[in-house]
């Protein structure tokens, strides 16, 4: 899970996974799912927040763990959803018995149940739907499993092979960087395992629905599939012709005078070029049409109509955006 992949099954701690809580990681969470979503609560740059803001955030500085008793404290403490983990969980008797563990399993079954559709042209063409597929999306799709050689990283039933790769795709913003790192970076990989092969490779990402979910890249560098494509083709070339204006960003004022520190460090730029890991056969500018169109045809016909939904109301009383 995660673009460096920090979140693992594993046995190395005795909690079922290798995360950056190490030890500290509570057990009884029943999925990698449940297992990351711990992590978005404990990011000062997701919800978190600074120290001194609030006491999510200072308890956070002083271990991770801390915080999460916190959030359990504060859900439990809601009326109607300590009734609803009553009702949902065996082990919970009371609402005093909700820790974070049985909120984060709940977050992971919902994850794993709403954001999930198996009914794209795609699936109805292995089914043996031989009109599913367009012309042009037939020919994409050899051009995939084949000559292209997409499916050498993008293989199996989630279309990725869960490896790491060096894209040389453009620097900006501060990324995920190590801590003794002396300026804004994103190394990638090499954060997670500290291995220098690892510099500047990102996990291999799903395609099912891909079609929906730019801009792309890990840092969404690249506003459309074509560009992902053609960055793929010619992954220096494109690193050198980007422009800040294809990142589409929000108004961020007090983040633009560092958004692109590393781009500007020719030493760095250097590094991330030499560490480019692909080399694929050129595509005429109709083949690449044609790419995109198998891309597209990857688009569940129910992805955007999920089961649950959005509800109108949460028990906190927090607005629903």
């Amino acid at each position: 899970m995660f673009h460096d992949g920090r979140i693992s099954a594993s046995r190395l701690y005795d909690n079922g996974f290798n995360t950056p809580a190490e030890e500290f990681l509570p057990r009884g969470l029943n999925s990698l799912l449940a297992a990351q979503a711990l992590f978005p609560m404990a990011s000062d740059a997701e919800m978190a927040g600074q120290p001194g803001e609030n006491e999510v955030a200072g308890a956070i500085r002083e271990r991770m763990d801390h915080a999460w008793p916190i959030i359990a404290k504060r859900v439990r403490g809601i009326g109607e959803y300590g009734r609803l983990f009553v009702n949902a969980f065996e082990n919970v008797d009371n609402p005093s018995d909700v820790t974070i563990v049985e909120i984060a399993n709940a977050i992971g079954a919902f994850i794993g149940t709403e954001f999930r559709n198996h009914d794209s042209p795609f699936d109805r063409y292995l089914e043996g739907q031989g009109n599913a597929l367009t012309a042009r999306q037939l020919r994409g799709m050899k051009l995939f499993f084949g000559d292209a050689r997409c499916s050498d990283c993008h293989g199996g039933p989630l279309l990725s092979g869960q490896t790491f790769h060096a894209l040389g795709l453009p620097q900006f913003g501060p990324g995920r960087t190590r801590r003794f790192d002396p300026s804004a970076r994103d190394v990638g990989r090499m954060g997670e395992s500290d291995d220098l092969r690892d510099a500047y490779r990102f996990r291999v990402p799903f395609l099912r629905n891909v079609a929906l979910t730019g801009p792309y890249g890990h840092n969404g560098s690249m506003p459309t599939l074509n560009d992902m494509v053609r960055h793929h083709l010619r992954p220096a070339e494109s690193n050198i012709a980007w422009r800040p204006e294809m990142a589409i960003l929000p108004p961020a004022p007090w983040l633009a005078a560092v958004d692109y520190v590393a781009r500007q460090d020719r030493l760095e730029t250097r590094r991330l070029l030499a560490a480019i890991e692909i080399d694929l056969p050129p595509l005429s500018d109709r083949q690449i049409s044609d790419l995109v169109a198998f891309l597209h045809a990857l688009t569940g016909e129910t992805a955007l109509e999920r089961p649950m939904g959005r509800p109108e109301r949460v028990p906190s009383g927090l607005p629903v955006d």
